[in-house]
């Protein structure tokens, strides 16, 4: 067993000393089905927590018995004289933080913290996430990978979530290797992964495109099988990609079968990519066809495909004549019926659903007024 635990720490280490394909997260940085080509991620606002963290810091700065100047004085000074930091006390220096210097002096003050309590674990506030999603707000991922990879703040980032964060940090920037680094440190240092994790891992390994990016990632998925682990289909859509990328066609049908409920645009897509590779291109037309001539009720989303993939059987058939003629009818069909978007296969797999839960708590407003008892729309202008 434990020789199945180390296993993919050896195969993680080759992927980092093997040359990466040059470029390869250079494009895609942005997601042309976000407004505005917004920068690409993959955690949820509910798991960053980013809006949460600044309203944070404007609270804490609002309620400062002083001004944050004094404050950081204050610290320094505490510093200087070696006295005991109190964890409040770091709490609040993170929420103050708004500039590279600023973070400077809560890095020392997180190594004497940490110096001072790294023996008190149990039930003990988790400062990790915090560090990060400051860090993630001034666009400092390079000091979040120095302070999760120093050996002397071994336990500091013991959770989870700071890991996750920083490889979305990274991964937003196309930073696939570093991002693979923290997945490293990760494994080094047992912290536990969560379905998150898995995402970010099969992304960083499907960016970063390569043999031992595939060895990466199916040895990670074949151990969290062996665990009962129940992998998300959007992480088991980006191993099916990277398989397809790396022409391991039955590795990719394998991990396909696997996955439930394969309704969605991109295992639509990833469905047509597969039997492109397999040559299965009668059965491909058959696909097309059935989607382009359903007969669905309006209420129904018919299955949307990437112009980008039907270029792609279109040319794999483009050599049969009888086959051409029923893909240019169909395709034709297609588009009339609002079916094909721009959007590339690369675009759908990065791009990030909005949260459930933000929609659960719009449903969720009060839709009452405290003070008449009458329905808001009614009682706002009174109020």
């Amino acid at each position: 067993m434990a020789a199945a635990v180390r296993r993919p720490n050896h195969v993680l280490r080759f992927t980092l000393q093997s040359s990466m394909s040059p470029g390869v997260g250079g494009s895609g940085s942005t997601c042309c089905c976000c407004p505005l080509g917004a920068k690409r991620y993959l955690l949820t606002d509910n798991v960053v927590k980013l809006k949460e963290f600044q309203h944070k810091k404007v609270v804490i700065a609002n309620h400062l018995p002083g001004t944050k100047a004094t404050y950081l004085r204050n610290m320094k000074e505490k510093l200087a004289q070696n006295k005991l930091i109190l964890k409040d006390e770091l709490k609040t220096l993170l929420h103050l933080c708004d500039t590279r210097d600023d973070v400077e002096l809560a890095k020392n003050v997180i190594y004497r913290y940490h110096t001072e309590n790294r023996n008190v674990t149990l039930g003990e506030y988790k400062f990790g996430p915090l560090f990060m999603r400051l860090c993630y707000e001034l666009d400092l991922e390079e000091s979040a990978l120095e302070l999760i990879k120093d050996q002397h703040l071994r336990g500091f980032f013991s959770d989870t979530t700071s890991f996750n964060i920083l490889m979305d940090m990274l991964f937003m920037k196309g930073k696939y290797t570093s991002a693979l680094e923290v997945l490293i440190e990760m494994k080094n240092q047992d912290v536990k992964f969560n379905k998150e994790t898995y995402v970010l891992a099969f992304a960083i390994c499907y960016k970063l495109n390569s043999p031992e990016s595939l060895k990466i990632c199916t040895t990670l998925r074949e151990e969290a099988l062996i665990k009962g682990e129940v992998l998300s289909r959007r992480a088991s859509c980006f191993a099916v990609a990277l398989a397809l990328n790396q022409n391991q066609v039955a590795k990719a049908i394998s991990i396909f079968s696997q996955i439930m409920k394969p309704e969605s645009i991109i295992c639509t897509n990833l469905n047509i990519l597969i039997h492109i590779q397999s040559n299965m291109l009668k059965t491909l037309i058959k696909i097309l066809k059935d989607a382009a001539d359903g007969n669905l009720s309006k209420f129904v989303k018919r299955q949307e495909f990437s112009e980008e993939v039907l270029a792609k059987a279109r040319k794999k058939v483009k050599d049969v004549p009888a086959l051409l003629a029923k893909f240019d009818e169909i395709y034709g069909k297609l588009h009339i019926n609002g079916q094909v978007t721009t959007c590339t296969l690369d675009t759908l797999l990065c791009h990030t659903p909005g949260d459930r839960k933000s929609h659960m708590v719009l449903l969720n407003k009060r839709t009452v007024s405290h003070r008449t008892f009458q329905p808001l729309n009614q009682s706002l202008w009174a109020e």
